[in-house]
């Protein structure tokens, strides 16, 4: 009997938004089905794929939501980690039930399920020192201070704009539900998880778990992901159809195939990956590769992972001397 093969595929938040002015879940929602066509040719070409994905606009939303609720109505605010698993929850539905409907249109016979995944984070993270990350909505400065003062909120002036909170983006440490993720993958289930790096839970101090308001790199968490389940190829989906150094410049060259060797030289250079957007794609791949002496890594954007994967196009990060 010949192993199967075992992708991980991270698909970005944004990827479900095709249309700045059109962001209805409906708009969303075809979005995600024009994603899983091409998560279904990996499927048809005999891969077991779990599924990670980003949620960062989708609990922007959420949150604004429960802001302008709570102003006009006196309806409870939700907090950050419920958001990220209303969002899950949310997305997950619509990547399964496009995914199952186009399996079956296919003649295919698999299940798709999605599964509410935690994800450990130290609480002494240095992250937390230092959160970073944006949240929710624009703010004058009373109501900031106030939150920060009864909340106890992290704020910060946002150039002239107004105030809006922060929080931190701690590693990710351990994937909670991963003997769950594992036993789908094993009997051939297509398994959503880590949707938006994992809804953030700490320990603290007495081996139960807590949710924590931070958010985790979606790509961190779906490489931890690839590299628990030793999966042999982890694609990130992303806005590009391959990697460039020198991106924006004259000398621009973009990237067919590089060692990880190569790649690690780029990042450490500081000047070729963006701090927020690709530089930490090319880490996580870092990270997959190191653990996994046998794997091997795709960035690609989503219509393009079909001829990707026959090698027509996309950049591919693969060990040295390979």
């Amino acid at each position: 009997m010949t192993k199967q093969k075992l992708a991980v595929i991270a698909i970005g938040g944004n990827s479900l938004i095709k249309d700045g002015k059109n962001v209805s879940v409906e708009s969303q929602y075809q979005a995600a089905k024009e994603t899983c066509q091409h998560i279904a040719d990996m499927i048809e070409q005999g891969w077991e794929v779990a599924i990670g994905h980003g949620n960062g606009p989708q609990v922007g939303f959420i949150l604004r939501r429960s802001e302008i609720a709570a102003k006009t109505a006196g309806m409870h605010e939700v907090p950050l980690d419920v958001c990220g698993a209303d969002s899950q929850g949310a997305i997950g539905y619509a990547l399964q039930q496009n995914l199952q409907n186009i399996l079956y249109q296919r003649g295919i016979k698999k299940k798709v399920v999605t599964v509410i995944t935690q994800v450990l984070v130290d609480k002494n993270d240095p992250a937390f020192a230092k959160p970073t990350k944006p949240i929710g909505g624009f703010m004058d400065e009373a109501e900031a201070k106030r939150r920060q003062q009864e909340q106890g909120w992290s704020v910060v002036e946002d150039a002239g704009r107004g105030w809006r909170r922060v929080v931190a983006s701690p590693l990710p440490q351990e994937i909670v539900e991963l003997e769950t993720v594992q036993t789908l993958l094993g009997v051939g289930i297509v398994t959503v998880t880590v949707g938006g790096g994992g809804i953030p839970v700490i320990d603290p101090g007495d081996g139960n778990y807590q949710g924590i308001a931070s958010v985790i790199d979606k790509d961190f968490a779906s490489s931890l992901l690839a590299r628990e389940i030793k999966a042999d190829l982890f694609v990130i989906s992303t806005a590009v159809e391959k990697v460039a150094i020198h991106f924006g410049k004259p000398e621009q060259k973009w990237l067919d195939k590089i060692t990880l060797s190569e790649a690690k030289a780029y990042l450490a250079e500081g000047t070729h990956f963006a701090k927020g957007s690709m530089a930490p794609k090319i880490q996580a791949v870092i990270w997959f590769l190191e653990a996994n002496p046998n794997g091997k890594a795709l960035i690609t954007n989503p219509e393009n992972i079909g001829r990707a994967l026959k090698g027509e196009t996309g950049t591919w990060i693969v060990q040295d001397g390979q």
